[in-house]
């Protein structure tokens, strides 16, 4: 197996990454505390690994790491083949790359041949800002929400993305992690045992109910607690694994509300707000859901907040779309 190639930590890209993103060391150090309690945990990355954190697991275990390059569909069938072996790899590019290029390797390499390969597609959504459209991921969701047989995961934060990666052992489908930049404010504290396929409930709400997912969530917390200072009863559920799909969650808050609504950093088309309507259209639901994200376009260049801030993704504009939302229901 290649060994990692380290820079060193007075590089550029070390100081401006690492040190500025403090949530990318949680997928190393999650990492990390697997292969040290004796998984056979493989890291590896499409020369990224600096942008995801996965040095620090390189300079820990220089064996277990494979540097690939800039060739994410080679990546992708590498970490099905190195499965077939036994190993437990955890594989990273960005989001743009990894959910739409490597569409072909996901399904026919990892999901088709049921291994269970970890991918953590990193730098979703509009994150990338000034790096354009192109390494915009607005449609990974829907892209990896058609694959059978594939687990997909969307934490709110750092903590929760380290959660997520311990409660991955014992999965057995491949799982696509869709993650940030490692900016994202921190909603939960280490330490918090995560459940796949279970939403989190934060609080409940008989006006409104918002289920959000990925960097959204701490957007749809600010949100509903200004407008409870209102008056309103609004209710906020992460809705952390994407598929499967915690249905009894989104039936429940169905009963108790009167309006529902979607927040998430990608096309509203085939993405958090259609797996929900699937569900609600299934159950015979008639409560009326709106979908909040990118409205069915590709997403403009510009900085991450004034991205966030243009598309309504930001507590203002959540605030902003789910007030408009009471008031057309």
């Amino acid at each position: 197996m290649m060994k990692a190639e380290i820079k060193s930590d007075k590089s550029w890209q070390y100081r401006a990454l690492n040190v500025n993103n403090p949530g990318l060391h949680f997928l190393s150090d999650g990492l990390i505390e697997l292969r040290e309690a004796g998984h056979p945990v493989v890291a590896g990355a499409a020369d990224l690994q600096y942008s995801n954190g996965l040095n620090k697991f390189a300079e820990r275990f220089p064996d277990r790491y494979v540097q690939c390059g800039i060739s994410e569909q080679n990546m992708v069938s590498m970490a099905a083949g190195l499965a077939t072996t036994g190993e437990m790899p955890f594989f990273a590019t960005f989001a743009s790359f990894l959910g739409l290029l490597c569409c072909e390797q996901i399904r026919m390499d990892v999901a088709y041949c049921a291994q269970p390969v970890r991918l953590i597609g990193h730098h979703t959504g509009i994150s990338m800002g000034f790096y354009g459209t192109s390494h915009h991921a607005t449609e990974d969701i829907s892209t990896m929400r058609a694959i059978a047989d594939l687990t997909i995961i969307s934490p709110a934060d750092g903590p929760q993305l380290h959660a997520a990666i311990k409660a991955s052992v014992d999965w057995d489908q491949p799982i696509y992690f869709r993650t940030g930049r490692g900016r994202e404010p921190d909603v939960y504290e280490k330490g918090r045992v995560f459940e796949i396929g279970k939403a989190i409930e934060h609080m409940e709400g008989e006006d409104l109910t918002i289920i959000a997912c990925g960097i959204t969530v701490h957007s749809a917390i600010q949100a509903a607690k200004a407008m409870r200072k209102d008056g309103l009863s609004v209710g906020v559920i992460d809705m952390a694994t994407i598929k499967p799909l915690d249905r009894d969650a989104v039936l429940a808050a169905a009963d108790r509300s009167k309006i529902m609504m979607t927040v998430e950093e990608h096309n509203i088309m085939g993405g958090l707000g259609s797996a929900v309507a699937e569900v609600l259209a299934d159950e015979g639901c008639g409560v009326r859901l709106a979908r909040h994200g990118i409205y069915d376009e590709y997403s403009l260049i510009a900085p991450p907040a004034h991205l966030y801030s243009h598309y309504r993704l930001d507590g203002a504009g959540v605030e902003q779309a789910a007030r408009e939302a009471i008031r057309n229901a």
